[in-house]
């Protein structure tokens, strides 16, 4: 299936690219995309926040044909 991945922040930087048409597995969750994405032994996953489709979701939350995942690390400020 095909979803649209939005990278925001250090993520966007990190991948050079704000969004990206993807193809995964019909069984699929958003923490597993994100997993698969960021591996932990290239650059280290941060903590981000799931949006699929304009909406907050947890990291359990299975991706549907046509969804737009939204990957959202903290942001600092002051």
């Amino acid at each position: 299936m095909k979803i649209t991945v939005r990278y925001f922040a250090g993520l966007r930087e990190q991948k050079g690219k704000a969004s990206e048409e993807l193809s995964v597995p019909e069984v699929a969750c958003v923490r597993e995309l994100y997993s698969h994405l960021f591996p932990d032994d290239k650059v280290g996953r941060m903590p981000v926040m799931y949006a699929v489709n304009h909406a907050y979701v947890s990291g359990d939350h299975e991706l549907s044909e046509g969804d737009e995942v939204a990957l959202i690390p903290p942001l600092g400020g002051g």
